[in-house]
Formats: structure tokens, C-alpha cells, sequence
């Protein structure tokens, strides 16, 4: 291969580990999710909520990295599933304040071995994940304050 095209080899891009990874981890929770009649992204919306709730519709966006268009089909799902309620903020309409049922507090006691069988699923050591952990929020965090800028 000519030496201008090396950079358009694959074993030579970023982007294309990450996304296979990403699918890989995304397959690993699968099972352990369909126990909990969650899809990924329903468990990482759950996962916010367990740590503060309620919150706006527009904190979840930011926290998880998602439109508002990817996000209402979700929240309309966990709502139908019992796992969360919506409601208008009393202090200004449009703003959506989403917030946990009973249901969804005693879901949390289920998922709570998820996090733990997925880390037996990688051999990673504690100091590989930790690594990898704070390269990858690195990556988030400076598109996040892009994003920002941008606004």
C-alpha cells in the first residue's frame, strides 16, 4: 500500500477498536440486561436516576450524552414499564422532571450485580481499567466542553 493510504487502513484508526469494543461490551450486558427487561441504553437512564432523582430531561441529555429525540422514546418505555413517572416542573412547564417509581427504586436491588459481572467478563487489571476509564472520559469531556462552546 502507498504511504498516503496507510492512514486510511483500518488497523490504523481510533475509531474502528472503539466501536468494536463498544458493540462487544454492549452484547456482554445483553443477557444480564434482558433479566431486567432493560435495553443498554434503558440501564444507563435507570443508572442516573438511582444516583439522583428526580432530575430534568435536559440533565439526563447531558449526562448520558443524548438528544432529547433519542431520549423520549426511552423515557416513554421505562414509564410504560412502571420504572418511572414524568412530570411538568411546577416552576416553569417546559421543563420535564422525570423521576423514579417504587418500581424502579426496587429494580436498583437487581441490577446490582450487574456491574460486577461485567468486569469478570474483561481481563483487564485495576490499573488497565483506571487507565482506560480516565482516557475515555478525557475523550467525553473535551467534546462536552466543545458542545458548550459551540451553544
Amino acid at each position: 500500500m502507498e504511504k498516503k493510504y496507510e492512514a486510511l487502513r483500518l488497523k490504523n484508526q481510533l475509531c474502528f477498536p472503539l466501536y468494536a469494543v463498544s458493540n462487544m461490551i454492549t452484547r456482554k450486558y445483553k443477557p444480564l440486561l434482558d433479566q431486567l427487561d432493560l435495553t443498554y441504553t434503558q440501564y444507563i437512564v435507570m443508572m442516573v436516576l438511582w444516583e439522583q432523582s428526580p432530575v430534568n430531561e435536559k440533565f439526563l441529555c447531558e449526562s448520558l450524552c443524548l438528544k432529547s429525540n433519542t431520549l423520549t422514546p426511552l423515557l416513554k418505555k421505562l414509564e410504560a414499564k412502571g420504572y418511572i413517572k414524568k412530570e411538568k416542573d411546577a416552576d416553569d412547564e417546559r421543563n420535564l422532571v422525570i423521576a423514579l417509581t417504587d418500581s424502579g427504586v426496587m429494580l436498583r436491588e437487581k441490577a446490582v450485580c450487574v456491574p460486577e459481572a461485567i468486569a469478570r467478563e474483561f481481563h483487564l487489571s485495576q490499573e488497565e481499567a483506571i487507565f482506560l476509564y480516565q482516557i475515555l472520559y478525557k475523550m467525553l469531556d473535551e467534546e462536552r466542553m466543545r458542545s458548550h462552546e459551540e451553544l
